[in-house]
């Protein structure tokens, strides 16, 4: 295992070496220069990227799930990520999940030592049945997390397609790892403060795969959040708002749509695109896998003959 001064994460910044006697403008301004440079380590690893946004869409095609595990700061943006979803793409909170080094309380609390323990993460997926219909994702920054690496170890025995999401190149944990995104950002402003760069990179990354895989399962219309969980008001006056553009209708068509659509964002747009009735636009989505654009057409086309 390399040691720790090795990784690039863990190597002083030759820009900030006197950072502690720049003033408060000096210390933002390079932040936001070093900023700057993630957007581009990023899309060197877009090719992997890609491949790995593909086997997300196979896993839930087959009714599997998208499973982030990581510790500290790569664990919590994974709960973050998974956390984001049902509301943003309507799907349940088993869809995409996340387990954290420590449990859900070291989400907000620090708990020391978790992520040394490689056969604690056997047992936390075990507890969540994974099974090789699912994917698994291992994030770390550093790139050789002992409790991620006993994941990515686990989940190969049970043939389950595995990622890895590390912020240094050729680490042990991308050898684990069926498919590795590597964003290398370089030293940090504050040296192996990973909770900056390799951080924002990270969350970029996360970003790209859950929306991108809900993109492809028909979880959008045009570039509009249709099958978000209308939970309360101002989601409600969103999905109006999103039934409106996406259809060209009036604020009076679309509420009436919308509360005969019980809610449901996709069911309403069908039936004001195709002129049909609720029970007929979902019926048509049912048909298309819950394709808006698919479900349009189809409807468009059997009520042409």
């Amino acid at each position: 295992m390399d040691t720790l001064e090795h990784l690039v994460t863990e190597q002083r910044n030759e820009r900030t070496l006197d950072l502690s006697e720049l003033s408060i403008k000096e210390i933002i301004e390079i932040m936001n220069d070093e900023d700057g440079k993630v957007a581009g380590a990023v899309r060197q690893a877009l090719p992997v990227i890609e491949l790995v946004t593909a086997e997300i869409v196979k896993a839930l095609e087959q009714g599997g799930r998208l499973i982030y595990i990581g510790a500290g700061t790569s664990g919590r943006l994974g709960v973050l990520d998974a956390s984001e979803c049902p509301p943003t793409f309507g799907v349940d909170y088993e869809t995409v999940i996340a387990l954290i080094a420590g449990g859900e309380g070291a989400f907000i609390t620090a708990v020391e030592g978790a992520e040394d323990d490689e056969h604690q993460a056997a047992i936390d997926l075990q507890n969540k049945q994974l099974t090789e219909k699912d994917i698994l994702i291992g994030l770390a920054a550093s790139g050789r997390t002992p409790y991620v690496k006993g994941a990515l170890q686990y989940a190969k025995q049970l043939g389950v397609v595995t990622a890895a999401v590390t912020c240094n190149r050729n680490s042990i944990l991308s050898e684990y790892a069926d498919l590795a995104i590597e964003v290398e950002v370089g030293p940090e402003v504050l040296t192996g403060s990973t909770r900056l760069k390799a951080a924002t990179a990270q969350k970029m990354v996360l970003n790209m795969l859950t929306t991108a895989a809900m993109i492809k399962r028909g979880k959008v219309y045009q570039n509009l959040m249709i099958d978000l969980n209308v939970s309360n008001y101002k989601l409600r006056e969103r999905a109006h708002s999103i039934l409106m553009q996406a259809t060209g209708t009036t604020a009076e068509e679309a509420e009436i749509k919308l509360v005969e659509a019980g809610n449901h964002v996709k069911t309403a747009i069908v039936m004001i695109e195709a002129g049909v009735s609720q029970s007929e636009a979902s019926r048509y989505l049912e048909e298309t896998n819950g394709f808006v654009t698919k479900a349009i057409a189809q409807a468009r086309l059997e009520l042409s003959r």
